[in-house]
């Protein structure tokens, strides 16, 4: 079909792709010409425009009907039926009604009058009522309809239906339901037709055969009829409206002319009368019923049509009710499958993600063959998994900066890395608790084979060749196979709700667990953290502790006690890590260093064989410590150090630290007993974690010298736990940016 130069209206130029996804199909200028549209003033009903077949159909050129009442060109009877319908609002039902004051064509005609509102305007459009008794009895048939709509079970089963009893309505050739996917291709999923038609049950098209403002226009106007594709568009006069020089908006109008690509399209297709009509969910459009005619004109009566838009608004609702139950079904059970989950994971004494990750229904929860979690710095994972790499690739890749469920069933379009490992991860879900903890389900490819209804690129060719090349509406619609690779099963609607379920409960269980574990290392460290001022033969002892800012207790802690043979010893040390675990830890060493001291090691000594304990029972902890052991008498005595912080000694001239030879950290597996002497004398000694001086950023050698100041600029007192309060104060005064615990042990020789 070639396009007549007289179909290309003001809204519609000469026909380019280019231009299709901006065409003004709302307000092209025309209608078709199988009615009459006159649009009247809201006031008085006066006519500001009229289709240019008034002439022809009431004997009436369009221009002499401008600024005349609505009466002289329908007659005073049906002029009054029109202006009670506004004045009662019943818009948009037809008035059916025999024009006996007319000439032309529609002279002693029996009519339907639609009105309806269009801005400041009310368009009164006219139609001649169908003698044919098809439309008769279309009330009592659209009943029937509706009951045997109701009696399907499923989706799929309700689309045959469908398209069944619009076919039976409307006598259309063929009928078909047409559903969209995420990205607007369409998939016919249900068709009635005549037995020598080729089916077209199954084929996909492309989103471009329906551009974006033609759906948009779908989801106002339930119903479009295109009664006769080879018809020439009718002109309004005059073309834009006086009073706001625009065109007249005909979104709701019956009679609306159609884009000339569209019109282009269908003919390709063999098509010659086509209506569609709109499936709607929450107001977004899921469908349409496509019906297609091919052996001449095709003008179902109004009353046909407008039953068949009452059973698609009612099939609607239906089709929305079938795919909620079965998404209900898969979610019901899953929601079953995560209560047992969840309820093993409460009773298990394990770490939740190490509970989770080895639960025999892990990935049979979201139909997955690979699972992967990271928490804490440690990637756990199960089934078909590639490596940690690619899987904090994919996570990167999927997270939505929020923390909440995502997912994708085509991982290489979000990283086109990703590819090479479809065969074990094409599509994921992931979801977090943190920013440094998330949890994440893997698909493997699967490959799919789609029946397009023509080439999909060849209405895409534009975007590569460019605006140089004249391209109109594809005239291939033979099957065109397409093979989607590197693509996953895709992911159900119900399974980000569910994994929005499973990402709160299971962070309600860390929460719970974090809570436990405080206080069990809460009690467990005020088991051994010594009491503010422990009582040591011959020594002035004071002690300070402060845990990190969220009250997480850590590794840190401090022992003074009585040896045999006149001495004492004073240790500070801290275990790597926060928690019950370093608690726990922390217990266990300080318990292995009294033991040693105790029977008689030095602190050189006593450091190697914990090094040896903690490297061979303590798998991966390390700890620093420092170990000091003077006599009752004179204060003199020996100090190792391993990974510690020195000591500050303060006497009379100043501070200073305590000059010791660097020694590995504990848990490393090296021994070397290298310990040093000490004389502690007159002076104060200041013992303490790293947490007390670290910041960040900041070189640790400099923060020491912020705490050899800040203990040089308190002056002696012969009160130590006064004196030892005031230096505690000035380094805690700021928050440690490094947020760890702190400890403080200061000693001195008593007076």
């Amino acid at each position: 079909m070639t396009i007549h130069p007289s179909q290309h209206t003001p809204a519609y130029p000469p026909a380019d792709l280019s231009t299709c996804d901006r065409e003004p199909i709302h307000v092209p200028g025309a209608i078709q010409p199988h009615g009459v549209l006159l649009a009247v003033d809201s006031d008085r009903h006066d006519i500001v425009m009229a289709s240019a077949n008034t002439s022809t159909e009431l004997d009436l050129p369009a221009r002499s009907l401008i600024g005349a009442p609505l009466s002289t060109a329908i007659g005073t009877g049906p002029a009054k039926r029109v202006a009670a319908a506004i004045a009662l609002g019943t818009l948009g039902e037809p008035l059916r009604v025999t024009l006996h004051d007319v000439a032309g064509d529609l002279q002693d005609a029996d009519v339907d009058l639609v009105v309806h509102r269009s801005g400041h305007r009310y368009v009164v459009e006219i139609e001649p009522a169908e003698t044919t008794g098809m439309g008769a009895s279309s009330y009592r048939t659209a009943r029937a309809a509706l009951n045997r709509l109701e009696a399907t079970a499923d989706v799929m089963g309700l689309s045959q239906v469908l398209a069944n009893e619009i076919r039976d309505l409307t006598h259309f050739d063929r009928v078909m339901i047409y559903r969209f996917d995420e990205q607007w291709n369409g998939e016919v999923v249900a068709e009635a037709r005549r037995d020598d038609l080729n089916p077209f049950l199954g084929l996909h098209y492309p989103s471009t055969d329906i551009p974006a403002q033609a759906r948009r226009l779908y989801t106002v106007n339930w119903i479009r009829l295109i009664a006769d594709i080879g018809y020439q568009p009718v002109p309004l006069h005059p073309v834009l409206d006086p009073d706001t020089e625009q065109a007249l908006d005909l979104s709701f109008s019956m009679l609306r002319s159609v884009s000339p690509l569209h019109v282009e399209y269908l003919s390709n297709m063999g098509v010659t009368a086509s209506m569609s009509v709109s499936l709607l969910q929450d107001g977004e459009l899921w469908g349409l019923i496509a019906c297609h005619h091919y052996s001449g004109a095709h003008r179902p009566p109004y009353d046909a049509r407008a039953s068949a838009e009452f059973v698609a608004q009612v099939a609607s609702g239906m089709i929305a009710d079938r795919e909620r139950l079965d998404d209900r079904i898969q979610q019901m059970s899953a929601q079953r499958m995560l209560a047992r989950l969840m309820n093993d994971l409460v009773s298990d004494t394990a770490a939740p993600h190490d509970a989770l990750i080895h639960h025999p229904q892990v990935l049979e929860l979201f139909g997955a063959t690979g699972a992967a979690i990271f928490a804490e710095g440690r990637m756990l994972t199960v089934g078909s998994v590639p490596p940690a790499s690619v899987v904090h690739r994919i996570s990167a890749a999927l997270d939505p900066g929020r923390g909440g469920p995502a997912s994708t069933d085509h991982l290489a379009g979000l990283d086109g890395r990703l590819e090479e490992h479809a065969d074990v991860a094409a599509g994921a879900l992931r979801i977090a608790t943190t920013p440094d903890r998330w949890m994440m389900w893997l698909r493997p490819a699967q490959d799919r084979t789609v029946d397009w209804g023509g080439d999909p690129l060849n209405a895409k060719l534009y975007d590569t060749e460019g605006p140089e090349v004249r391209l109109s509406p594809r005239k291939s619609f033979d099957l065109w196979r397409e093979t989607i690779h590197h693509h996953s099963a895709p992911w159900e609607d119900w399974t980000l709700d569910v994994a929005e379920q499973l990402r709160t409960s299971v962070s309600g269980l860390l929460l719970q667990r974090s809570r436990e574990q405080i206080v069990l290392a809460e009690s467990v460290q005020r088991e051994v953290l010594l009491p503010e001022s422990p009582v040591v033969p011959g020594f002035d002892v004071s002690v300070h502790y402060r845990p990190a800012a969220d009250n997480r207790l850590g590794g840190d802690w401090c022992d003074a006690f009585k040896l045999p043979h006149g001495r004492a010893a004073f240790v500070v040390g801290d275990v790597a890590g926060h928690g019950l675990a370093a608690a726990t830890a922390m217990t266990q060493v300080r318990t292995a260093v009294r033991a040693y001291l105790v029977d008689g090691h030095s602190p050189g000594s006593c450091l190697d064989r914990l090094d040896h304990l903690v490297a061979s029972t303590m798998d991966g902890l390390t700890l620093s410590v420092t170990v000091v052991v003077l006599s009752t008498d004179d204060g003199t005595g020996s100090i190792a150090s391993a990974g510690h912080p020195a000591p500050v000694l303060r006497d009379a001239v100043g501070a200073r630290l305590v000059d010791l030879s660097p020694r590995p950290l504990i848990g490393i597996g090296v021994e070397d007993r290298s310990e040093h002497d000490l004389d502690l004398g007159t002076s104060t000694m200041v013992l303490y974690t790293d947490g007390l001086v670290e910041q960040r950023e900041v070189p640790f050698t400099k923060s020491q010298g912020v705490l050899v100041a800040k203990v040089e600029a308190t002056e002696p007192r012969d009160d130590l736990l006064d004196w030892s309060r005031d230096v505690w104060a000035s380094l805690t005064a700021r928050r440690s940016e490094l947020d760890d615990d702190r400890t403080m042990l200061v000693v001195r020789r008593r007076r």
